[in-house]
């Protein structure tokens, strides 16, 4: 397995690969922000298979997923693997979620730098998420990391209930 470590300037956090023991912790910090946030339990993560089986499904050569771990404890993520029933250059930014320790810290831009970063040298050429309308923070992340508002879904995440839209070329 090829490690990745981003280098910080907050050094109490270390973004890295997950790990097959990220599992539990992985899906507690996924469905706490969700809770947080109010955000449905059905046509969002909280439901996804994938959101307890991390490790797994980010398996794939198309496909990684990284932690942020402060002080031995798991405390936020994001990843990338290709857009579901779409064409083979997009992917998906998936699964960005951050406890309250990591938020502010610019943490979410450098794990997103270093997910499209990846994805370019993978081969896709644009990059797709999804998120909630009330999810503001997030969507000033995205829209400030270069995603643009969509119209309408692309693919098939199966999460319905996400109805705010971005894009990012990667060229």
């Amino acid at each position: 397995m090829q490690k990745y470590y981003i280098p910080m300037t907050t050094s109490d956090f270390i973004i890295r690969e997950v790990k097959p023991q990220d599992n539990k912790a992985l899906a507690t910090v996924i469905r706490t922000v969700l809770e947080e946030f109010g955000v449905p339990k059905v046509g969002t993560a909280y439901e996804d298979q994938a959101t307890d089986e991390m490790f797994e499904t980010y398996q794939s050569p198309r496909a990684k997923y990284f932690v942020i771990e402060h002080q031995g404890s798991v405390v936020g993520g994001a990843g990338i693997a290709p857009l579901e029933d779409h064409q083979d250059d997009v992917c998906e930014l998936q699964k960005m979620y951050f406890l309250p320790i990591t938020r502010g810290k610019g943490l979410g831009t450098k794990l997103i730098q270093h997910c499209l970063q990846l994805a370019k040298e993978i081969g896709f050429t644009a990059c797709y998420l999804e998120t909630m309308p009330y999810m503001d923070a997030a969507r000033k992340l995205y829209a400030k990391n270069g995603f643009q508002n969509l119209d309408s879904p692309m693919g098939n995440t199966g999460h319905y209930s996400c109805n705010v839209w971005m894009l990012k070329s990667l060229d």
